[in-house]
């Protein structure tokens, strides 16, 4: 299992602010993060992997053209 610090976060991709990570965990379009000390939170790899997945899945959905 491996933690995710906000830096991991961009280096994945994800190139928002902590207040808009935040927000968007408020309103769970995004994983909450774990709690690791008194002012460190990280986030689990494989549920920022899900997330990201979930994320290409739903734009090739929405992209695939109408056959009929």
């Amino acid at each position: 299992m491996r933690m995710l610090s906000t830096a991991d976060l961009k280096d994945k991709g994800i190139p928002w602010s902590r207040q808009h990570i935040s927000r968007l965990v408020k309103q769970r379009k995004f994983p909450a993060p774990v709690k690791i000390g008194a002012n460190t939170n990280g986030w689990l790899e494989s549920e920022i992997d899900a997330y990201l997945k979930a994320r290409i899945e739903q734009r090739d959905a929405s992209t695939i053209p109408n056959t009929s």
